[in-house]
């Protein structure tokens, strides 16, 4: 069996060699460390096997006056940040975890606490290779086959196998972060914080209790980060986190609406200084999803969904209340509730973020999961919004047509190198109506 990282789960095995040009000649589908929430990295039902990535993850250039790398697809950014933060040099988009492979980060065109002012990560690549459907190995980019180059970043995999990815690393003073944070007590102060910090912070995120109701609503934790120059930093470098792990896959009912309140409301005054500011360690800022090993058996045998969308800012402040209004009235529960603040729109054709507010969050798997994803779904349709299909496990198919307009475009561009519609997974049979 083959499953994301939300615990769902298809008949499939993975198919591992260090030559991906030669295990990715007949696959279906690529998939790298499989942390996907729902069923992107899934194959379809009619097809078992997957490329897997992880063995390519060789480092094949550098150039240090430039910053400019090109690694083989399976190379995973923990790797790289053992590799190259220690010598100054850190990706120019930060995920929220690094257990992520290149060939990943295209697929889903990954954003982080900067998108603000960086961007997804399609905005840093510059070059791919891909062997396409009708088995071709070709080099794609801006100037080079350019409509390609943009349906595959954000195209979740379905445009053509990435087998090298060319992009830009950034410099940093230090390999340590400056951090300042903040406890705010409402929805509409904590978006108006978010939005006066973006010119002045290059990092930016939040976490908001999405259960508080009344006047405080969306009460939460802004944290705003910059890299720690060189006088503010400890004299060495930091050193990996080691991680707790939980043990086994708890029962079902460990993460309910009453547990996700008292561990809100805990969070929520532990910060308990209304500002703080502190040097943290680059894995804790950035990479908060890896603080805890197997964290995804939280959520019992069921497993979990994530939700993630993004409200325009044309919607105004009051989407995000609806938003919380909607999912508090449905039941929803999550102690995983982020907030973000996006900036512009990136090359790829179905990259996710636009200007606006993103919300994820985690949702058990229950009888009434789907009915509560419709829900939201119809109200981010309504808003303007779209969902990340990296995150993904229930959207309808027409759900997804509805918000996401450039899909037309996608789909032609698709069709001309795949028109057989030999790449695919269960997450393109379910939204794009795929063969299985």
């Amino acid at each position: 069996m083959l499953s994301g990282w939300g615990g769902i789960a298809v008949p499939g095995r993975e198919i591992r060699s260090e030559d991906l040009e030669a295990i990715t000649r007949d696959a279906v589908l690529s998939r790298g460390l499989g942390r996907s929430y729902g069923d992107s990295s899934l194959p379809p039902p009619s097809r078992r096997e997957v490329a897997g990535t992880v063995l390519a993850d060789r480092i094949l250039s550098f150039d240090p006056p430039t910053g400019m790398l090109r690694a083989e697809a399976g190379l995973s950014l923990r790797e790289l940040n053992r590799l190259f933060l220690p010598r100054g040099f850190y990706e120019p988009v930060a995920p929220g975890t690094q257990l992520i492979t290149l060939g990943g980060m295209v697929a889903a065109d990954v954003h982080g606490k900067t998108h603000h002012r960086s961007g997804s990560f399609g905005a840093h690549v510059s070059k791919l290779k891909i062997r396409v459907a009708d088995g071709r190995v070709l080099e794609c980019s801006r100037e080079v086959e350019p409509d390609l180059f943009r349906a595959t970043l954000g195209g979740m995999g379905l445009t053509g196998h990435v087998l090298e990815v060319e992009f830009r690393l950034i410099r940093v003073p230090s390999p340590w972060v400056w951090v300042e944070s903040e406890r705010i007590h409402d929805l509409d102060r904590f978006i108006e914080a978010l939005k006066e910090a973006g010119p002045r912070w290059p990092y930016t995120v939040g976490w908001i209790d999405c259960l508080s109701r009344g006047r405080g609503m969306g009460r939460g934790i802004l944290s705003c980060g910059r890299w720690a120059e060189p006088h503010e930093a400890p004299p060495g470098p930091p050193t990996p986190r080691r991680r707790p792990s939980v043990p086994f896959v708890l029962p079902g009912w460990v993460v309910n609406r009453w547990s996700v309140r008292v561990f809100n409301a805990v969070l929520y005054r532990s910060h308990f200084l209304r500002r703080r500011r502190r040097v943290m360690h680059p894995e804790t800022f950035f990479y908060p999803l890896d603080a805890i090993g197997h964290w995804n058996r939280l959520y019992g045998r069921r497993g979990f969904t994530q939700y993630q969308c993004v409200l325009p800012d044309a919607a105004g402040h009051g989407a995000a209340r609806r938003f919380l209004e909607l999912l508090t009235r449905r039941g929803g529960a999550s102690m995983l509730c982020v907030i973000k603040d996006c900036g512009a729109e990136g090359p790829g054709l179905l990259s996710f973020p636009r200007p606006g507010i993103s919300i994820a969050l985690d949702v058990p798997i229950r009888d009434e999961t789907q009915s509560l994803v419709d829900a939201l779904n119809e109200l981010v349709i309504a808003e303007g919004g779209r969902i990340y299909l990296a995150k993904d496990a229930f959207t309808r198919a027409e759900h997804f047509r509805a918000m996401e307009p450039r899909l037309p475009e996608w789909t032609r561009i698709r069709r001309r190198w795949d028109p057989q519609g030999r790449l695919r997974s269960a997450q393109s049979v379910r939204i794009l109506g795929d063969q299985p």
